[in-house]
């Protein structure tokens, strides 16, 4: 590849920066808890600094106050109403959840205090840690706040530990500072459904929810109310039942509340948890009415057994029916007797052939065909039919294909596949057992496929003959080798210019020949020996008058690049008045540019004049000329700035076919008040090769 040459004419400077003061994790955690109280969005809040660490302590401080207020709302209602039903939460689903959660962890705290088992309850259950901890608090603060329940009736003295006394000279209930009731001596009680708190003189509500003082049956959840308690079904009364204060379902009587949907011409009845339409007129014998209460016929002939006497038959009449003596009319399947007066059956198997080679069944007035196997009975027709069984077993039958046939079916296979010896399934064929493919073949299920080996393509023709791929003519072919691309069948080999380069390893790219490190050059020991793309370069530069050659930096440096500095003899106005100061020799192995799209960057010259300076008297600038380039003027030079500084770059902005040996020369004017204070002359030697590589 292209060896880039980068001449620095600077020395290097440094970069002061200051950053600003960073808030502390406490001032994060402070501004996320103000902004969750605030009711903010905790995923979507405002950044108040680039720290990555910020971000995630204003985060989980503000999740922490909302998790926080959720559990508050649960316990709250845990203690006053003694349930955890969703319902009585308000918010977003995963909102309930969670104050539903802190909820039932603390009537677990709340029971267990007031059974006396102690709050340690993760020893016994294992409970997560966010609901011990509610369990704990509530069942904690329930037993440094609470007093054992008393109960106290009208006929039991108090115990003392409840009572207090009243002043001397006072009445002893006259003048009683009881909340509720006092029972003397200056002694208070409470009404049914609360209990005496510490100082013997106020009165607080039982929670008999909680204390399982409660009366609720199965089906029922209990809801703790001030002095009492109710029972609330979970389940509704249903259709027609409406729940009443008590608790009870009590029937909906829509005829009294107009709520029914019977017409004028009804009359509306209730019923147990709905109600009936029922007209008001009556239909006169002979007729019955219908839902929509219009009166219609009865068909006495029908409704009745034998209305009429033997050898009568019934007629129908609106509202009524007739008898009409009966004339001997014998209907299909009988004939009459020989005496005229009745009819007997006719044995249709014996006066015929009438179900052909099938089984006949003589039936009073009729027959019927025992149909063989494959066969079934028309009973209109009479006749035997065959059965498609393909049509009425669809997919049952055969495994591919079912063809019915008279009285029975047969089965077959699609194409890749035999009948199986049942006569119904089908089994794959192995095609590649006869070998139809050129090289490998694969069998699938039905069919087979034929592939070939690496280098070789199958035929689109026949689908069956494997063809060798001429890698070297594919449309990625110009990539496949480097140089050139040779076919043989199934592969391919790449070969390079017979000199200057050798085969790499991969066996495909070109790979340039080091000349000068593997000491196969033919330089002198007064020549600098420069490996380009494809072969080598012995150079020897020399100083003009009036300059020398700076020093190497070490006599092993193999670099044929060279500096000559001005050196003046004593009393040499001419020399002192030229303005260059320095002539620097450099070489550069460039490729033949393959798809030159341009414009490419070769050479950077870098300086130590500063890009922006500040405006003031004696400030320097650089012009960059390019001085000599070849006959298409195939390169130009620009002006840059890096790192602050002024920098020129030469490019090649035309399309180059090697080899071509050109020479450069680059002028680098130092200009101070309008004037060249100074300049630097860099020659390029550019070396282009004749391949891409």
């Amino acid at each position: 590849m292209a060896q880039w040459t980068i001449i620095l004419f600077s020395c290097f400077g440094l970069l002061h920066g200051q950053e600003s003061q960073l808030p502390t994790l406490q001032e994060c955690c402070q501004d996320g808890r103000t902004r969750g109280q605030g009711g903010q969005d905790c995923t979507i809040l405002p950044l108040i600094s680039s720290s990555h660490t910020c971000r995630i302590a204003q985060e989980q401080c503000c999740a922490a106050v909302v998790l926080d207020k959720l559990c508050d709302n649960g316990i709250k209602l845990g203690r006053s109403q003694g349930a955890c039903e969703r319902p009585l939460f308000e918010g977003e689903p995963w909102e309930t959840e969670i104050s539903k959660m802190c909820c039932d962890c603390c009537m677990l705290g709340l029971m267990a205090a007031s059974r006396g088992s102690g709050c340690e309850l993760q020893g016994s259950l294992s409970l997560g840690r966010q609901c011990d901890h509610t369990a704990k608090a509530c069942c904690g603060k329930n037993t440094e706040e609470g007093t054992p329940n008393v109960e106290v009736s009208h006929t039991v003295e108090p115990n003392a530990s409840i009572t207090t006394k009243p002043a001397e000279g006072l009445d002893s209930c006259k003048d009683s500072i009881c909340s509720q009731l006092c029972v003397g001596n200056g002694t208070c009680t409470c009404f049914d459904g609360y209990q005496l708190q510490k100082d013997g003189v106020h009165c607080e509500d039982v929670n008999e929810c909680l204390k399982g003082s409660h009366n609720c049956i199965f089906g029922q959840i209990c809801i703790n109310t001030e002095g009492s308690f109710r029972c609330q079904r979970e389940i509704s009364c249903g259709t027609g039942y409406e729940l009443r204060d008590n608790n009870s379902c009590q029937d909906i009587d829509e005829c009294t509340l107009g709520t029914h949907n019977c017409g004028t011409d009804f009359l509306c009845s209730n019923t147990a948890g709905s109600f009936r339409c029922h007209p008001k007129e009556r239909c006169t014998d002979g007729f019955i009415q219908d839902a929509a209460g219009s009166c219609i016929d009865i068909n006495e002939c029908l409704a009745h057994s034998n209305p009429c006497l033997p050898g009568h038959v019934c007629i129908n009449t609106i509202g009524s029916y007739s008898c009409r003596r009966n004339t001997v009319t014998c209907g299909r399947g009988y004939h009459l007797t020989e005496d005229g007066t009745r009819c007997e059956d006719i044995d249709e198997c014996r006066t015929g052939n009438v179900c052909g080679d099938h089984g006949c069944v003589n039936l009073l007035g009729s027959f019927r065909c025992e149909c063989r196997a494959g066969f079934i009975f028309n009973s209109i027709t009479k006749h035997c039919e065959d059965i498609n069984e393909c049509r009425y077993y669809p997919g049952r039958l055969c495994g591919h294909k079912c063809e019915n046939t008279e009285g029975s079916y047969h089965c077959s296979c699609s194409t890749g596949f035999k009948l199986s010896h049942d006569g119904r399934n089908c089994d794959d064929v192995n095609e590649c057992e006869a070998n139809p493919c050129s090289q490998e073949c694969a069998n699938v299920y039905g069919s087979y496929q034929c592939y070939c080996r690496r280098g070789y393509q199958l035929s689109d023709i026949d689908g069956i003959t494997c063809e060798d791929i001429d890698e070297c003519a594919l449309p990625a072919g110009g990539h496949v080798c480097s140089y050139r691309c040779f076919n043989v069948p199934g592969s391919f080999y790449c070969t390079c210019p017979p000199t200057g380069y050798t085969l790499s390893p991969n066996g495909r790219t070109c790979q340039d020949i080091d000349e000068c490190a593997a000491g196969s050059h033919t330089c002198s020991v007064s020549e600098s020996c420069f490996n380009t793309q494809g072969g080598h370069r012995c150079l020897s530069f020399q100083c003009p008058p009036n300059f020398r050659q700076a020093a190497q930096g070490s006599r092993h440096d193999s670099s044929a690049s060279m500096r000559c500095l001005k050196s003046c003899q004593p009393n040499d106005v001419g020399c002192a008045l030229d303005p260059v100061h320095l002539i620097t020799h450099t070489v550069l192995s460039l490729p033949t540019f393959r798809d030159f799209s341009g414009p490419e960057e070769i050479v950077f010259l870098r300086t130590v004049v500063a890009a922006n300076p500040v405006l003031f008297s004696g400030a320097t600038d650089v012009l960059f000329e390019l001085v000599s380039t070849d006959e298409q003027y195939s390169f130009n030079v620009v002006k840059r700035s890096s790192h602050g500084m002024i920098l020129g770059v030469v490019q090649q902005v035309k399309p180059i076919v090697g080899p071509k040996d050109i020479k450069l020369e680059v002028a680098m004017n130092y200009v101070k008040s309008g004037n060249i204070s100074h300049r630097n002359v860099v020659i390029i030697h550019i070396f282009i090769s004749e391949f891409w590589f």
